[in-house]
């Protein structure tokens, strides 16, 4: 009987001896989880203003301490790896002061700036003629929006129309100029579009069967879902004869019908008088006692 106590209290110490460890195994794993969240991580970031094309030398970077349960994707936490011996990367997007660098944000080692490298995947881009008109002036700069106008003759009409080609498109450049920071009009003869693969055919082609206009579009703009041929017969106003050509309606909203213009008065022509007829002259003529009336030259 004695044997078999000692058996169970050895079975019951065991247990709880191991039920012990387990929780201590526990507590000790999550309290080095939460040292190494709470610890940092040396980040490069940028130490001044870093524009596009600019080289990146060691004295324009800096390591700060990121929280490790922060760090940025793909950062770089020594100078070797983001400066490798020998080889030099230059700046792609701009960065401001303490903005970690990150490899989307600058060139491969070893290569310089350029356009490709900041295309998204599947996007081209191509360039089109442009003037002081058709550029608005030079107030088109890099990274505004734009829709494209084309003014071309179609075949089996003797007037011109103009149709919108494409709507909301990036500009890269406008001639050489890629940056346009200041906001200072861009005195350029192209501007560089960024399109999918059929929007650079469509641009071609344009090219050459017509002219195109640049149209600068507000930033966050909605594309209008529904656009016009304009020819030469829609040179007036839309109100023009009482007609009401629809205006361009952002997404979820509908142009307001314009109210008839009012029916002009017609003067109807005066109802022709009858000239009053001639009035005769009654003869009287009796036969026996019975007397009957004549009229004569009625």
């Amino acid at each position: 009987m004695l044997r078999r106590q000692t058996v169970i209290a050895l079975a019951v110490a065991i247990f709880f001896g191991l039920v012990a460890v387990y929780l201590a195994n526990t507590y000790l794993t999550a309290s080095q989880n939460r040292a190494a969240l709470g610890g940092t991580t040396q980040v490069a970031v940028a130490v001044g203003p870093l524009n596009y094309g600019t080289e990146l030398t060691p004295d324009k970077i800096r390591f700060a301490d990121y929280p490790n349960s922060a760090l940025p994707p793909g950062s770089f936490h020594n100078l070797n790896e983001i400066l490798p011996p020998g080889q030099k990367r230059v700046v792609l997007a701009d960065m401001q002061p303490n903005e970690p660098i990150l490899p989307a944000k600058i060139s491969a080692p070893g290569q310089g700036a350029s356009i490709a490298a900041l295309l998204p995947t599947g996007m081209r881009a191509t360039s089109v003629r442009i003037n002081d008109v058709s550029g608005v002036a030079g107030f088109i700069q890099p990274n505004d929006s734009v829709d494209i106008l084309i003014t071309r003759s179609v075949a089996g009409r003797d007037d011109q129309m103009t149709d919108v080609l494409m709507q909301n498109v990036r500009v890269l450049a406008i001639g050489q100029n890629a940056k346009g920071a200041d906001g200072k009009p861009i005195d350029g003869k192209t501007a560089t579009l960024l399109v999918d693969q059929l929007g650079a055919q469509k641009l071609a082609l344009a090219q050459q069967v017509g002219s195109l206009s640049l149209v600068l579009r507000k930033p966050g703009d909605q594309t209008n879902p529904v656009v016009e041929t304009v020819s030469l017969n829609d040179l007036r106003d839309s109100l023009y004869g009482g007609v009401h050509y629809p205006a361009a309606a952002s997404a979820g909203a509908y142009a307001a019908p314009a109210a008839a213009a009012p029916a002009a008065h017609v003067a109807r022509p005066a109802a022709k008088k009858t000239a009053p007829k001639p009035k005769g002259n009654d003869i009287q003529v009796y036969r026996g006692t019975k007397g009957d009336n004549y009229t004569v030259g009625g």
